[in-house]
């Protein structure tokens, strides 16, 4: 019987296949990407600062719908657990908790989601500059086209939009995997954060590919080529917006990261000379 031999160089020491140790190194080259954002923030931050004027304004929006949605949960889960109005108290406050967990779950997603894109549509201007001085940087965008500021917010929203749109489907069957005990508490976070991250990546380098004349199927047409440094980049800056004012302190650091995955994805360099 013949049997299947694995070549050395494509397991590692632990005996992980090398394709498996290749995409997570490509995972945490996209987390890191939003570290290197954040260090072009520290070294200008006269730049950068601008860009936490909009999502300054965002963040006070959504934190105090979210806190609408904290504060009415009870009522909410509720609603939708009336089979449990003649259980035992244990139980009823079981599934409501879980149920609660659910819509704070769900609520999560889309906030960051729909924050990062309102914040992207009000800051256009300063996040459209400080992706600039980042591609300058690093030797600006030799395909770089004409875009209209009016036409670009107009397309820009629209693919905000429609992304936007695009989390809520998702975010209806995770919120209903959420009532699943234990799954809905562990699985279900890890999916949401997997999604939301792919979300925020493509969301994210707009400014760049807009900038070459590319919309939004372009941006996930190459994301997706390089999906583990996408995904790597993505999750990082998921988990750090959900940090309370991680969303306020990081969006231009966010912006600038996105543009150096943008360049990287598009096989331009992201070294500095």
């Amino acid at each position: 019987m013949r049997q299947r031999v694995t070549r050395l160089s494509d397991v590692d020491a632990s005996g992980i296949p090398g394709t498996a140790v290749s995409a997570a190194c490509r995972f945490a080259g996209g987390a890191a990407l939003l570290l290197r954002g954040v260090g072009l923030y520290v070294r200008s931050p006269g730049l950068m600062l601008l860009g936490v004027v909009p999502a300054l304004i965002s963040g006070v929006i959504f934190v105090a719908a979210y806190a609408t949605l904290v504060f009415f949960v009870g009522d909410l889960a509720a609603a939708v657990t009336p089979f449990a109005d003649d259980w035992p108290a244990v139980a009823r406050s079981l599934v409501r908790g879980i149920a609660a967990l659910a819509f704070l779950g769900l609520g999560g997603l889309l906030t960051v989601l729909t924050f990062t894109a309102v914040t992207l549509v009000i800051g256009d201007p300063f996040y459209e500059k400080i992706s600039e001085r980042v591609e300058e940087r690093y030797g600006g965008a030799a395909d770089a086209v004409e875009v209209p500021f009016w036409p670009s917010l107009r397309r820009s929203t629209a693919d905000s939009i429609r992304l936007v749109a695009l989390a809520a489907l998702v975010g209806i069957p995770l919120f209903a995997a959420g009532f699943i005990p234990l799954v809905g508490q562990t699985v279900v976070p890890v999916i949401g954060a997997t999604v939301g991250g792919w979300l925020l990546a493509v969301e994210l380098v707009g400014a760049p590919f807009y900038r070459r004349g590319k919309r939004l199927p372009d941006r996930r047409a190459a994301l997706k080529a390089d999906r583990p440094t996408a995904l790597g980049f993505g999750v990082a800056v998921f988990v750090c917006f959900l940090i309370p004012l991680g969303a306020v302190l990081l969006m231009p650091a966010a912006v600038a990261g996105a543009t150096l995955l943008a360049r990287r994805t598009l096989g331009q360099p992201i070294t500095e000379d």
